[in-house]
């Protein structure tokens, strides 16, 4: 009865002087003008109408969401820290906030884990060597851990206590080929096996001539330190990059991957897109830091060989890895770098990680875990093999 009143009341006031109903029979049938077209089609077609009406308003309802939680906006930021650009770009809530705190949190860490920071872990660990434990921030313990357990799988491709060479060698300041009588003169005090972590977050290094060098790892372990910023937020998603480690945090719309580009080896650019939903994508490189003998006229890179004392020649000139950790990650692409293509296999294995292998002569190899979400597009590469 309310519904034909206000029918009713719209005959009198639109000034109807005809047959009240026949103007009744009007209005009513300008309402259902809708429903009579709605009557006409098919059962099929009606199901894919209201099939199509629903996914209209879920998609609606979806991006509705989308904008008031702020995802769509992002926050852009690059500071300096680990001797890299920390690069972040987030989305969210109090995008410019947990930016900041995260910064702040790889400066907090590379105070603890640099060998080059007076009074860090590291320094302070080094300088005791062959004397006392010291106690330990368990932040450092739990990268230590990390590192001794790649050290072990990879039987000392992968070492950290590599300071006495690294140091040697000088990339980081004035590069230099040593003499090779000093490098077999260091070679002894390369090994892993003279760290001792303790339980009860203490460490020492067993002989005197030992110290740590974490430069190999710290990257991907300031992507884990900048993740755990990122969850202690409000922010819906965001991505970091410190050095050659990336990580990212949370779900893109209709749950699109992230899309990181892997640089050429051997220019400006990049030669493909990794898609990845989660984790940690680490990539070692020859072409990072590198200098040219001006006797030999030989190229040195700075990634080098425990058991040898010189850059490694695997026949391969980047290594990126993928793991759900960020300082694994950076310590497998290592480890693998100077493992070579074929010897890596079982160390992924071991960590459940992923890889794609560069050779020298721009040959790609893949995991078959990233078989699917690697896509090249320069074509100076060829994709050679699925290992």
């Amino acid at each position: 009865m309310p519904v034909f009143r206000g029918i009713q009341k719209r005959a009198w006031n639109a000034g109807l002087k005809t047959n009240v109903n026949e103007n009744l029979e009007k209005i009513v049938g300008e309402n259902f003008t809708f429903m009579k077209l709605f009557d006409r089609i098919s059962l099929k077609n009606k199901k894919w109408l209201l099939f199509g009406m629903l996914a209209l308003a879920v998609i609606l309802l979806a991006l509705s969401l989308y904008i008031a939680q702020g995802s769509g906006q992002k926050y852009q930021v690059t500071t300096y820290s680990m001797g890299s650009y920390v690069q972040q770009t987030l989305y969210g809530p109090e995008r410019e906030e947990t930016a900041q705190k995260a910064a702040n949190q790889v400066a907090l860490l590379e105070d603890l884990i640099s060998w080059r920071v007076e009074n860090s872990d590291i320094q302070r660990l080094n300088a005791q060597a062959g004397k006392d434990f010291i106690s330990l921030d368990p932040a450092t313990q739990k990268i230590l851990e990390t590192s001794l357990s790649v050290c072990e799988a990879s039987d000392g491709a992968f070492d950290i206590t590599i300071a006495p060479l690294s140091q040697l060698w000088r990339f980081d300041d004035s590069p230099h080929l040593p003499k090779d009588a000093l490098i077999q003169n260091l070679l002894p005090r390369i090994d892993y096996h003279n760290l001792s972590l303790l339980e009860d977050g203490t460490a020492s290094l067993k002989e005197s001539a030992t110290a740590l060098d974490l430069g190999a790892v710290g990257k991907g372990a300031a992507c884990n330190a900048v993740l755990d910023v990122y969850r202690e937020s409000k922010i819906s998603r965001a991505v970091v990059a410190v050095g050659g480690s990336v990580g990212v945090y949370g779900k893109k719309l209709f749950g699109e991957p992230w899309e990181i580009a892997l640089r050429d080896p051997n220019g400006a650019g990049s030669i493909g897109i990794f898609q990845i939903k989660s984790g940690f994508l680490s990539t070692s490189g020859s072409y990072e830091k590198t200098f040219t003998d001006e006797t030999t006229g030989k190229t040195y890179h700075h990634i080098l060989d425990p058991q040898t004392g010189y850059p490694a020649g695997s026949g391969l000139v980047s290594v990126s890895v993928w793991s759900q950790d960020g300082a694994l990650s950076d310590a497998l692409s290592t480890a693998c770098f100077v493992l070579g293509t074929e010897r890596s296999l079982p160390l992924l294995e071991q960590f459940d990680a992923q890889a794609l292998f560069i050779t020298e002569d721009n040959q790609i190899y893949l995991t078959r875990g990233l078989e699917k979400n690697f896509r090249l597009n320069s074509p100076s590469y060829r994709l050679a093999g699925i290992l």
